[in-house]
């Protein structure tokens, strides 16, 4: 199957910035440091080259914004609005989430490192070339969501809905703790290892409607 390509994010010598955002603001080689974000308005914005690192997004609405040759290091946020936003070439590392909106975004060539995110909403989400590497994802929902490339590599991924969702190339082998909810008649287009099929084999059944006993 064909692997996913990675983001080669190489940023330029940034500007420190210390103000907040608003609604499509442009931002080009800057560097936000710490800053506290929460509640602000940046939908719209356009992120080019930057560093996004310890800052606070709860509640921040960043709808349609864009996120380009980016890294974003130990943001946190409840409640953080990224529904239908762009992230290409970004690199997600230590990242702290719980509820985050991403339903209709579009992520390419993204990597998302460590960190953990509790409830992220992927619905007819478009993930192309994405890896999630050494993170732990709670009950994520990538309902209808369509998936090309991505891989899941020393992950948790518990409680997670793939209902009506389209898999290509999807590496689920990576995966340490695999439970599916919902959505288990959508694997096609995914690897799995030999253990995880037989982890995955009560819901198999379930869903075929095939009664095991003895």
């Amino acid at each position: 199957m064909a692997g996913a390509r990675r983001p080669e994010v190489r940023l330029p010598p940034l500007v420190a910035y210390e103000g907040g955002i608003e609604a499509d603001g442009d931002y080009d080689g800057l560097e936000l440091t710490g800053l506290d974000l929460t509640g602000q308005t940046g939908a719209g914005a356009r992120f080019l080259d930057c560093a996004l690192r310890e800052c606070g997004l709860d509640g921040a609405r960043l709808t349609g914004a864009r996120f380009l040759d980016s890294v974003l290091t130990g943001v946190r946020g409840v409640g953080t609005d990224l529904s239908g936003a762009q992230l290409r070439d970004v690199e997600v590392v230590e990242a702290r989430l719980g509820g985050a909106q991403l339903h209709g975004a579009v992520l390419e060539r993204v990597v998302v490192r460590g960190g953990k995110s509790d409830y992220l909403n992927l619905r007819a989400a478009k993930l192309k070339d994405v890896v999630f590497e050494g993170c732990v994802l709670s009950e994520p929902d990538f309902g209808g969501a369509v998936l090309e490339r991505v891989e899941f590599v020393d992950c948790a991924l518990t409680g997670v809905d793939f209902s009506g969702a389209r898999l290509k190339d999807v590496d689920l082998r990576g995966v340490q703790r695999l439970e599916i909810a919902r959505g288990v008649e959508s694997l096609a287009g995914a690897v799995i290892s030999t253990a995880q099929l037989f982890d995955l084999a009560p819901v198999l059944a379930a869903r075929l409607g095939v009664r095991v006993e003895g």
